[in-house]
């Protein structure tokens, strides 16, 4: 099954791709909490998958592997109410949350002791592809540009309007922003167009975002294990890792074959895959929707300002300008209120005091 994951324990960090603790269920699918069949759902997969990307049977359109709705579309932030995934079992579906993965993701006992030594290595990393190891934002705007080019129209420079090309649906932007097609079958044909030129810009990118490299580097040091998040496919995911040079830093992957519903539920797919509670994972992004979704799911958010003010990033848990300015005393500093039970509800202990004895005749001889 492709979108189940199996866990074993382990008690050192490997530095290959992370295996699972044995008490979580087997089998795990991502997906908005509703009861269905697993065969069912086994069976009608490649035909909702080959709906979605409006592709042919062999998954290309016109010989290019086609890019997720999801990049031109304003995502799902999720787990608002601390909601998770669906597990099947033999006994019946089990509804895993947040709060499930915490309690069942704790360390072992060797596990405790080395993190104890080494507590870096306690955390897990979970980067988000765009704009924060890749300068999408970009590509984005360039595949727009281009569109435009071909079919003979101009974007207007205003704010708003490049706000929309770059957070909003390409649907919405083709009918209602640039007034660019009212047939479904146009508007299917520019989008399709669209992520074509996105994914020929993706195959030439060769550089990440500034300082992500030597950030990256200086974790690996510490030995700390990370991820990366997007709705890309997995195999452009790993080319372009691959060719920017950063595919041997990150343990885990997250992509659109992991059938994520939201971001939320990326993030926490990202956690099971390291081997690392939700609550002890601090997420990097630059978007607030983002951030949102991460302090959804117990994990600590650190805002990467440049696609996004410093205004409207202030309820992440750190801001910086970039990469540079971060070193791994930060990580230690984002987790240095919070003890094994810090904010938990306790049980407070009243003491009675014992009542006084009178001294009598009696107790004396």
């Amino acid at each position: 099954m492709e979108n189940a994951v199996s866990f074993r324990s382990s008690s050192l960090l490997p530095l290959n791709p992370t295996s699972f603790p044995s008490h979580l269920p087997t089998e795990l699918r991502f997906s908005r909490l509703k009861r269905s069949s697993s065969e069912e759902w086994r069976r009608d997969k490649p035909l909702r998958i080959r709906k979605a990307f409006g592709s042919d049977e062999n998954g290309q359109l016109d010989g290019f592997p086609n890019m997720p709705n999801k990049i031109f579309m304003e995502e799902v932030i999720g787990a608002e109410y601390g909601e998770g995934f669906e597990t099947f079992r033999p006994e019946g579906p089990l509804k895993v949350d947040v709060d499930f993965l915490n309690d069942r993701m704790q360390e072992g006992f060797l596990q405790r002791i080395r993190y104890a030594m080494k507590p870096d290595e306690a955390y897990g990393l979970i980067f988000s592809w765009d704009n924060v190891v890749a300068d999408t934002r970009g590509l984005k705007l360039h595949a727009w540009g281009q569109l435009a080019s071909e079919e003979g129209k101009e974007i207007p420079g205003d704010d708003n309007v490049q706000r929309f090309l770059l957070y909003a649906g390409a649907d919405h932007v083709l009918r209602k922003v640039l007034l660019w097609g009212k047939a479904e079958d146009d508007i299917d044909r520019l989008k399709s167009r669209l992520s074509q030129l996105y994914y020929e810009n993706l195959l030439k990118l060769s550089e990440p975002v500034e300082g992500v490299n030597e950030w990256l580097d200086a974790v690996a040091t510490s030995r700390i294990p990370c991820a990366v998040v997007s709705s890309l496919d997995r195999k452009s995911m790993v080319d372009t890792l691959e060719q920017m040079g950063l595919k041997k830093y990150f343990q885990a992957i997250v992509s659109e074959e992991d059938g994520m519903d939201s971001i939320a539920h990326r993030f926490l797919s990202a956690a099971v895959k390291l081997d690392r509670k939700p609550s002890k994972c601090v997420v990097f992004e630059d978007d607030p929707r983002g951030i949102t979704a991460a302090h959804n799911c117990t994990m600590m958010a650190v805002a990467l300002i440049g696609a996004h003010p410093a205004y409207d990033l202030g309820q992440a848990d750190l801001a910086v300008g970039s990469f540079n300015e971060l070193s791994v005393i930060n990580l230690r500093r984002l987790f240095a209120h919070k003890g094994s039970t810090f904010m938990d509800l306790q049980k407070q202990v009243i003491e009675k005091t014992p009542r006084r004895r009178k001294l009598t005749t009696d107790t004396i001889f």
